[in-house]
């Protein structure tokens, strides 16, 4: 197997970047050092193996970040893999706050990224928590019984669609924030259209 050739994006998001530049350029190193190819999907640079999303580079105003798309299947030996809120399911971030961590880390780091790329040769898949799992917040359960329309649109979207409205219905504290929350989506709803569309 040879070393995964540089995608132009990636240098580009590279060269623009104004935090980070140096840590994303030796994970970048890193990664390739692993012969995964290298796309850029969803605006970051993104590491497949046969197709399939293995890992991710991103960086936020406090830390960049490796995120192993299937990182809750790791085994994590380090204990470092962090789960970025509540709510993600599979994904896991190792997280960087300057270069000299990343270099520190590099042996553990393509040790984890070796054992993403055999998870993906497996065919493991993580087991997601269904949408009956996730409680209907008792606002949009009153709407729901006032129109039965709306109950219908909402169980017409992706899985994915009803949890985002489900955890924005139900991240606000109070009540009635939450009654205006699902007042303000509904006719989104009613049109079929995502919390973000």
């Amino acid at each position: 197997m040879t070393k995964s050739r540089m995608n132009p994006k990636v240098d580009a998001f590279i060269r623009k970047a104004n935090q980070w530049k140096e840590e994303y350029e030796k994970l970048r190193r890193i990664v390739l050092d692993c012969e995964l190819t290298e796309e850029f999907k969803w605006m970051h640079p993104c590491y497949t193996f046969e197709g399939k999303n293995v890992v991710l580079i991103h960086g936020f105003k406090e830390y960049c970040a490796l995120l192993f798309h299937k990182g809750a299947l790791l085994q994590d030996p380090q204990g470092i893999l962090i789960q970025q809120t509540e709510n993600v399911q599979a994904a896991r971030q190792i997280r960087f706050t300057n270069v000299q961590e990343i270099v520190e880390q590099e042996p553990f780091l393509k040790a984890y990224i070796y054992e993403a790329v055999e998870v993906e040769k497996a065919g493991f898949k993580v087991n997601f928590k269904e949408h009956g799992e996730y409680t209907i917040p008792e606002e949009l359960q009153i709407k729901f019984d006032e129109i039965p329309a709306l109950k219908s649109a909402f169980e017409a979207l992706t899985p994915g669609r009803q949890r985002a409205y489900i955890f924005y219905f139900s991240g606000a504290k109070q009540a009635k924030t939450r009654v205006a929350r699902v007042e303000k989506y509904m006719q989104k709803i009613l049109e079929g259209k995502g919390l973000k569309d």
